[in-house]
């Protein structure tokens, strides 16, 4: 009986997969695939500045292949100007803006490592955009999430940082965030803890410790937090980036806007950010959410990146739980429809898969079944009051828990 569970959990072709077959049993009211769409977040930027525009330089993905067809970047930004910083970037994710502030009209961009190299390669059309992002008189911060060791190693092989030489107005921080294989070790062991029936709490703590799946999660909102502390009480914007820009990259730029934007901490405002800052910045949810901790396979690119994120969510919601319109159920079923859905939202991992496998034609959205009246009515926190303020979490030791994830849904 695994042997076939396991080739159907593994299929070749993503068109085999369930959502292709899948035939909603309830009315679509509303239709999920155009309900975050690009040009909508940008009439709400545009209604707050005039300096960014809504570049297509990206029109057929190959520019990047990992970006959507439309991004905001600045307004003096030309799209050939793009182009260059574009083979400058890795992959070819160049910055674009992930985040205005609208109480102070910082920013907050995200990217690829740049492509210095050994030789310590300039690209001046790259330091033009960056620094457009910034006020007259003010620094940004650029916030790599590699070590300075990982980083430097990285131009060995091509990769880098930011000269502050080149960039004399951005200060830029290391704060170490684990990828891939280290994180996936850690949720293989977290789950091997929680499975363990000895019932001795001096085994089930240390093999817990050993996890290390307490301290991403104090990585993470640590950094989450030191970029919105940039920009909320620096009043200087920032770049976030690691080296593909794919996986820590988007954990530290959605949990700052949690941090940040009210607007975010509602049902509808989190759906968007889960569009905007995973499903169409290129979080690669194919590779990294294939198989469980349960599989004897480990393959390379698996890692509970979105898992990580989801869990420091959580940990802020018990923090602050008048503050989130959604409660922990909403958090659960966003989990598993990552990893196994009857819906066709985490298919592929860019844009321009979903666009390849036509999934808005041929499956049906994610958001369309939860924002059903019904749904939203079991989602929702009967605490919630909305909340206008910056909220800023405790990541001290005794204030991050284990989530137990004790709401279970039927989906």
């Amino acid at each position: 009986m695994f042997v076939p569970l396991k080739a159907l959990s593994t299929l070749d072709s993503v068109s085999l997969m369930y959502p292709f077959f899948y035939r909603p049993m309830f009315e679509v009211i509303e239709d999920g695939w155009n309900s975050y769409l690009p040009q909508d977040a940008f009439k709400e930027l545009e209604s707050m500045t005039d300096e960014w525009r809504l570049s297509k330089v990206n029109k057929d993905f190959t520019v990047c292949s990992s970006y959507p067809p439309l991004v905001a970047v600045p307004k003096n930004i030309d799209d050939d100007t793009l182009k260059k910083v574009a083979a400058f970037r890795h992959g070819g994710r160049f910055p674009v803006l992930s985040y205005y502030h609208k109480k102070n009209g910082m920013v907050m961009m995200r990217a690829g490592q740049p492509l210095t190299g050994t030789n310590g390669r300039r690209c001046k059309e790259d330091e033009k955009l960056i620094n457009a992002t910034l006020r007259p008189g003010k620094r940004g911060y650029i916030i790599d999430t590699r070590t300075i060791n990982v980083a430097q190693q990285a131009k060995a092989r091509g990769g880098g940082f930011e000269s502050e030489g080149n960039y004399p107005q951005w200060r830029r921080i290391h704060k170490a965030i684990d990828r891939y294989n280290v994180l996936q070790e850690s949720l293989i062991k977290l789950v091997e803890a929680c499975n363990d029936q000895s019932h001795s709490m001096d085994r089930w703590l240390s093999k817990l410790e050993a996890s290390s799946w307490q301290t991403h999660i104090k990585e993470i909102l640590t950094t989450a937090c030191l970029a919105a502390q940039c920009i909320d009480r620096e009043g200087a914007s920032v770049l976030v980036h690691g080296t593909e820009g794919t996986d820590s990259t988007l954990q530290v730029s959605s949990l700052s806007q949690i941090i940040l934007d009210p607007g975010c901490r509602t049902i509808k405002g989190f759906q968007g950010l889960v569009e905007r800052e995973w499903l169409q910045a290129g979080h690669p949810f194919q590779q990294r959410c294939a198989q469980s901790a349960y599989s004897n396979s480990k393959p390379r690119q698996e890692a509970p990146a979105f898992l990580l994120f989801l869990d420091c969510v959580w940990q802020v919601l018990r923090q602050f739980p008048c503050s989130f319109e959604f409660n922990e159920s909403f958090l659960v079923l966003l989990f598993e429809h990552a990893y196994a859905s009857q819906f066709g939202t985490f298919l592929g991992s860019c844009a321009a898969d979903r666009a390849r496998l036509s999934l808005p034609e041929k499956t049906v959205s994610l958001w369309s079944w939860v924002n059903r009246p019904q749904e939203l009515e079991r989602l929702t926190n009967p605490l919630y009051e909305a909340n206008s303020l910056v909220i800023w979490p405790s990541v001290a030791p005794q204030s991050l828990l284990l989530w137990e994830g004790k709401q279970r849904l039927k989906s």
